[in-house]
């Protein structure tokens, strides 16, 4: 049995409450449904936090970073040094992430899920190293049963930790060169599309072309042609992956509302989804990403992006965006005025 295996099941979102919500919702001075997904936001937070007035406190962007050995078989174009200068940056307040969340007022939280080369001690920075990034899965597996294990429990605290401090929305970003080769094998094995379908160009496609990364990531997988989301993380995953997986089940158990990213984090969830399905109800996810693969990716888990902005960065940028839309949906049931008698419907 793998250590992960442990990990504590998620129970089915309950939704006892649903037809109160929605009536509550349709009783609001607007015409039924004027206010479309942000009306379904307002449900997802009154299940999730199974109140009819939900209070989700504050929000928290956590950035999971880490390397990848994959790096070696040059499978992008950038090397691996640029995962601890980026993560130098999410720290100073200067990345991607921190200026979309300094503009949607969400904390930044910077975890070092195991960076090649590790960042200098900062008041931003958590470190949750489980090693000097992974090994070279074209090889080996890019990590031990243990080392999953102790990346899943992370990743678990982190969320956990994060809603004890009064975070109740959770957005998931990360940092990490060669993610998208690991993340495109994860999702490969949990959802059986195509690799020519779920490998993109990443932060840039690598000096030997497209196909080169193709062909290293088939090889790859001829190595350990594994199926299960526990063995895909442990063969093919990166740190901050397995970490942000984690977290999702750390939110789920905690009663956080969480918000997926791009094509990093919804890799990660695939791969959360096929070790629990029940997990499932519990996630939300922001926008469609501009990397090929993703909507492919989204297809499978059955979600709907609430934005497409051509956004491919990662760091939680888009994720982030979706808490202004979460703090409107809970200030309609919260503090929307009633409109008394019946409300029509729409019709087309």
């Amino acid at each position: 049995m793998h250590k992960a295996e442990r990990f504590p099941s998620v129970t089915p979102l309950s939704r006892d409450i649903e037809p109160t919500l929605r009536a509550a919702i349709d009783q609001k001075a607007k015409p039924i449904g004027s206010l479309g997904r942000i009306e379904t936001l307002a449900i997802h937070a009154g299940l999730i936090t199974q109140s009819l007035k939900p209070d989700l406190g504050r929000a928290a962007l956590a950035i999971f970073a880490a390397d990848h050995g994959i790096v070696a078989e040059g499978v992008t174009a950038y090397p691996a040094e640029i995962s601890t200068l980026v993560t130098g940056m999410a720290c100073d307040g200067k990345a991607g992430g921190n200026i979309a969340a300094k503009g949607t007022d969400v904390e930044v939280f910077v975890i070092d899920a195991g960076l090649k080369t590790p960042h200098p001690p900062h008041p931003r920075l958590t470190s949750r190293r489980i090693g000097p990034g992974t090994r070279d899965f074209l090889l080996e597996a890019a990590m031990t049963d243990d080392e999953l294990g102790a990346a899943l429990l992370a990743g678990f605290e982190i969320a956990q930790d994060l809603k004890a401090q009064g975070f109740g929305m959770l957005a998931l970003g990360e940092i990490g060169i060669g993610n998208t080769s690991s993340a495109a094998l994860v999702a490969h094995c949990v959802t059986k599309l195509p690799l020519d379908i779920v490998v993109g160009p990443g932060a840039g496609a690598p000096p030997a072309g497209l196909q080169h990364k193709r062909d290293v990531l088939a090889r790859s997988f001829t190595r350990a042609p594994v199926e299960t989301g526990l063995d895909a993380l442990r063969e093919f995953g990166g740190y901050e992956i397995a970490m942000m997986a984690g977290a999702m089940f750390g939110a789920a158990h905690a009663r956080q509302v969480v918000i997926v990213d791009g094509f990093i984090a919804t890799a990660a969830a695939c791969a959360a989804v096929a070790i629990d399905p029940n997990l499932r109800d519990y996630l939300l996810f922001s926008h469609q990403s501009a990397e090929p693969g993703h909507i492919a990716l989204m297809q499978w888990l059955n979600a709907e992006p609430f934005f497409s902005f051509g956004m491919r960065l990662g760091e939680g940028t888009g994720a982030v965006l979706v808490v202004p839309m979460l703090r409107m949906a809970q200030a309609m049931l919260d503090t929307m005025a009633d409109l008394p008698g019946p409300h029509p419907t729409h019709t087309k």
